[in-house]
């Protein structure tokens, strides 16, 4: 193999696996001498990647763990698996997965050959995530063109539909993608309303870069007002969602008593509720503070599978006995009736001037 940059991608494919290959296999792979081999491991080592030579009489190499994350070369399986995995996380919003995996998943996406961008096109289509059925899925393409946009500093045009129903198009400067465990969210300078925006992704379509680019703004620290649009903070995408969505929505200050060990409700509980605390006789008691929805509280609290009363707020104990009797009313067709309206009004998700809801 006389083409020296073809021979090293093949050597550092064959050096990417888990195993420690002899120095006569290698160059019997790549059909060179070992003196060439030898060359070529010295040039991997230049370029950054950490080969390790073991003694002996045969000797052998390995890549090993480095103090930096070199460039990996992957077979086709090994491409399709990870983008699969990366789309069915980001799409779907599973908490934990945040803004780098987008940004993985969009360099791997912009590199792929086209057939294998059919190939993961069609696992990702014939695959059914259980999710919570509010219908807030996302297109992971739109996650990567935002996040490709949010890198490399490009301005963005989308159509946006408000939590009313209302319909508009959009031009803004991408600062950062912001997921809740729950939602993405992006966090935005709005060219037209001239004001910093955050936008429910799964609310974005058919976003696509302009190719202009832009110089990031400062985004407005924690006490700006919410036309500070051109302020001279530093502040943090999150909190900055955080802050919007609180001065959007009431905070629920919940008080509710689980009759299990606090152990059991915790690993049950959202992290960002808090943790409960044991109340001495088996049970336990949780007092936090959250902007979520009365429904998703309401939700997450059945799903602990345990014995439990609420005493505040008394929001969502008005909801959870509406609740109640419809899922009692749901198990016995005999005691069905038409109710005369809604029993209870969805609380919006809204977030800075509105945008999110």
């Amino acid at each position: 193999m006389s083409d020296t940059p073809a021979r090293l991608l093949k050597l550092l494919s064959l050096l990417q696996t888990p195993r420690e290959w002899p120095g006569g296999e290698l160059a019997e792979r790549l059909d060179v001498s070992p003196r060439t081999i030898r060359r070529d491991i010295d040039r991997l080592r230049d370029l950054g990647y950490p080969v390790e030579a073991s003694r002996g009489s045969i000797g052998g190499y390995r890549l090993v763990a480095g103090a930096a994350m070199p460039p990996l070369l992957l077979d086709d399986e090994e491409a399709v698996a990870i983008a699969v995995g990366l789309r069915a996380g980001a799409g779907h919003a599973i908490e934990g997965v945040d803004e780098a995996s987008v940004r993985a998943l969009a360099k791997l996406e912009q590199v792929l050959p086209s057939r294998l961008r059919h190939r993961v096109s069609v696992l990702q289509n014939a695959t059914v995530p259980l999710t919570r059925g509010d219908g807030s899925t996302i297109d992971p393409r739109t996650l990567t063109t935002l996040a490709s946009a949010a890198t490399g500093r490009e301005r963005l045009r989308f159509a946006y539909r408000s939590g009313d129903g209302t319909r508009t198009k959009r031009q803004v400067e991408p600062y950062r993608l912001v997921s809740t465990g729950q939602r993405w969210y992006l966090v935005a300078y709005d060219i037209g309303r001239e004001d910093w925006r955050t936008f429910r992704v799964d609310r974005v379509g058919e976003p696509y870069a302009t190719g202009a680019r832009f110089t990031p703004r400062p985004l407005p620290v924690e006490g700006a007002g919410s036309d500070a649009g051109g302020g001279t903070g530093s502040g943090d995408a999150a909190t900055f969602l955080a802050r919007s969505m609180r001065r959007m929505q009431p905070e629920l200050r919940l008080d509710v008593w689980f009759g299990a060990p606090a152990e059991f409700v915790a690993a049950r509980l959202p992290a960002h509720l808090g943790a409960p605390e044991p109340d001495g006789e088996g049970g336990c008691r949780l007092r936090a503070s959250c902007t979520d929805s009365l429904e998703w509280v309401a939700l997450r609290l059945a799903l602990v599978d345990c014995e439990f009363s609420v005493t505040e707020p008394p929001e969502l104990v008005a909801y959870l006995e509406s609740l109640g009797a419809r899922l009692t009313r749901a198990a016995r067709p005999g005691d069905r009736h038409r109710p005369s309206g809604p029993e209870q009004g969805e609380r919006g998700e809204e977030g800075e001037r509105g945008e999110q809801g």
